[in-house]
């Protein structure tokens, strides 16, 4: 038994180094101007992804590490607007239509999905682009957000499990430089 644990350890440590710290960094700096002339970050996902986007963006309303003022952050996961939104239109549209009532040009949407083919991801990021907000998609190395984001953060792997241990460890470095930039040590 322990060995199956070690492995699994040892498959998500790798999928963790592999991430492009570029990438990351990428991701920083546009959170960071977005903050720093006003804007919010706005997260989205579905499923465990969904949970990862409330946790960051708790992150950042709340604190992640320092005592620092409240950053703007919200999640799309609330589930009467889910639910709303899925009842009178349909699922696909549940993300875009908050990103119409929400999103202006400045703010930083985050669009997470592991297969990088999610639907609602995809349209609420589009629409994002048209009110002239910078865009930012964590996903697995498959699926079409990743190329159509200002910057993809590409976790190296098709296993939804290690995508998801991934992008919230490198959402976690991200939590780190912002505040570190915006507030000091």
């Amino acid at each position: 038994m322990n060995d199956a644990i070690v492995a699994e350890l040892k498959r998500s440590a790798e999928t963790i180094s592999h991430i492009d710290p570029a990438q990351i960094r990428a991701a920083a700096d546009l959170i960071i101007e977005s903050f720093r002339n006003g804007g919010q970050i706005i997260f989205m996902g579905n499923g465990g992804s969904s949970a990862d986007a409330q946790h960051i963006a708790a992150e950042f309303s709340g604190r992640y590490m320092m005592e620092r003022p409240a950053l703007p952050s919200i999640c799309l996961s609330n589930i009467a607007p889910v639910t709303a939104i899925g009842n009178d239109y349909c699922y696909d549209l549940v993300f875009k239509r908050q990103i119409e009532a929400n999103c202006r040009k400045g703010d930083v949407v985050v669009g997470m999905s592991t297969s990088g083919n999610s639907k609602n991801v995809i349209l609420a990021l589009e629409a994002a682009k048209e009110r002239g907000a910078k865009t930012i998609s964590f996903t697995g190395d498959g699926g079409v957000m990743k190329d159509m984001v200002d910057c993809p953060v590409v976790i190296p792997s098709k296993e939804t499990p290690r995508i998801q241990e991934a992008y919230l460890c490198a959402n976690h470095i991200i939590c780190g430089i912002v505040e570190r930039e915006m507030f000091g040590q």
